[in-house]
């Protein structure tokens, strides 16, 4: 029998927890024990996007929790809600201290750079390690992809509902080994965008970051390695065609203040070809603690 996405968002839910945080019902993978490590999705994903990186991680006796942003994955479209990169933020510092959690380490892709990193300029004490993964360290200075995404659905109606549309834009711009992957899966990441609300929850969170473009800059001094008292590293998918390595990758490194940054072969979601190698790279940074 083929598996289908449904059946496979089914299971991921199976896996994980849901909780409440911040006046919002949201999701997390939690598995392994030890030193607790924080991953936080961009946009149009979800925990999903960790799911491989959170089994390895706890693998190697680490305590992986990925957690769902409202508006996306198995939290809820909250309505009212704040939908800024602050109010994220703010939300997941909330859901940090519902699950328990003093210091930890912090993973970031995605829009969930400027969310994790501007939480980690409020609470500099309680992070243990950064890695850095394919982002935006100038908010002020660029659009989100994801903003273009947006803008399309607008102009096209049901255009993210499309399976098509899902397949094509994740394995173009998001996936390198097309084999690691089946149809169910990507129809996961379709329907976990989606939600039960179409994916107004992902527009909401798109105008949100386009309202608070200028108040949101300065969080990159968080990665900041010459400044910042914890370990930082930029691990980067070589081959993303949507944040460049030439570009925006240099410019992570930039602000890094580092000599070298981490180069994978993946594209923008290179924690679906390559989690065992980001899994062994946040390791490697967690035991230097």
């Amino acid at each position: 029998m083929t598996t289908t996405g449904e059946q496979v968002v089914e299971a991921h839910r199976r896996a994980g927890i849901a909780f409440r945080a911040g006046g919002c019902g949201t999701f997390r993978l939690d598995q392994g024990e030890g030193e607790p490590v924080v991953l936080v999705h961009g946009l149009p994903s979800s925990s999903f996007l960790y799911r491989k990186v959170v089994a390895e991680l706890a693998a190697r006796g680490r305590r992986a929790i990925a957690i769902d942003l409202p508006g996306m994955g198995l939290a809820e479209r909250a309505d009212p809600f704040d939908y800024t990169v602050e109010g994220l933020s703010r939300f997941l510092e909330a859901a940090i201290d519902e699950i328990g959690l003093d210091r930890f380490h912090l993973v970031v892709h995605d829009a969930g750079g400027p969310i994790g990193m501007l939480m980690a300029c409020r609470m500099p004490e309680r992070i243990r390690s950064l890695t850095v993964t394919n982002t935006i360290v100038d908010l002020a200075g660029t659009r989100f992809p994801g903003e273009i995404v947006a803008r399309t659905s607008r102009r096209i109606p049901d255009w993210l509902a499309s399976p098509w549309v899902w397949r094509r834009m994740m394995t173009i711009s998001g996936i390198k080994d097309r084999s690691g992957i089946s149809d169910a899966e990507l129809d996961a990441y379709r329907l976990l965008a989606l939600g039960d609300d179409g994916g107004s929850g992902y527009l909401r969170i798109m105008d949100g970051v386009h309202q608070e473009r200028e108040a949101a800059s300065g969080y990159a001094r968080s990665m900041d390695a010459t400044r910042v008292l914890y370990p930082v590293q930029v691990v980067w998918g070589a081959e993303d065609p949507v944040l460049r390595l030439r570009s925006f990758g240099w410019k992570a490194l930039a602000a890094s203040r580092l000599s070298t940054l981490e180069v994978v072969p993946g594209r923008h979601f290179l924690h679906e070809d390559q989690a065992p190698a980001i899994a062994e790279r946040v390791d490697r940074l967690v035991s230097t603690t």
